[in-house]
């Protein structure tokens, strides 16, 4: 497998952000959800400066997955089997991780920014704010359940073609293809 995606498959550079990204947003999630939960300051400071790092990273390797597609890279061809609304839905779905992605983190610095924690979560000195107080507070809540939907979404359309149509394309972002001739016919 060589960095670039090729007309078949996806490359080893969109595979290694694709799953290091996915790890992480799934981390992401967690302790987000896990620190809007937490009562206890000291804890949610502690939740946070695990959350707030990891945010950076995404940004990064969303970042960097943006600009290698744009300036490097193509995108495999679709699946002829396909049919055109499971095409639609996942380029739709894809569009949505990026925009809910780059959303999540604006609203999340918007949050730091506002609410002055930063000295708070990184310092350990003086207590954390409310930051239901703040206004990228709310978006950032709907996005975080946006993108667990995408998520639950997304992963179950992979493990659907891969455990019940057997068809290889889940194969496209693996780090080992599959077979060329069950990409090409599917499995009907």
């Amino acid at each position: 497998m060589g960095l670039k995606s090729t007309a078949d498959r996806y490359g080893a550079m969109i595979v290694s952000i694709h799953w290091l990204s996915a790890l992480l947003i799934v981390a992401l999630i967690a302790s987000g959800f896990r620190a809007a939960n937490t009562v206890d300051p000291v804890a949610k400071a502690a939740i946070l400066r695990v959350h707030v790092p990891i945010a950076i990273a995404v940004l990064a390797l969303t970042i960097v997955r943006i600009g290698w597609r744009w300036a490097y890279d193509r995108k495999p061809n679709p699946v002829a089997w396909m049919p055109r609304w499971q095409e639609f839905t996942a380029r739709v779905v894809h569009v949505l991780f990026y925009v809910i992605i780059l959303g999540m983190i604006a609203s999340g610095i918007g949050i730091v920014a506002l609410s002055g924690a930063a000295p708070m979560i990184f310092g350990g000195e003086g207590a954390l704010p409310d930051f239901w107080k703040y206004p990228p507070r709310v978006p950032h809540g709907i996005g975080a359940r946006v993108l667990l939907a995408l998520l639950v979404l997304h992963a179950g359309a992979a493990l659907y073609h891969h455990f019940v149509r057997r068809d290889g394309l889940l194969s496209r972002m693996w780090f080992t293809g599959g077979s060329r001739s069950q990409l090409q016919r599917g499995r009907s």
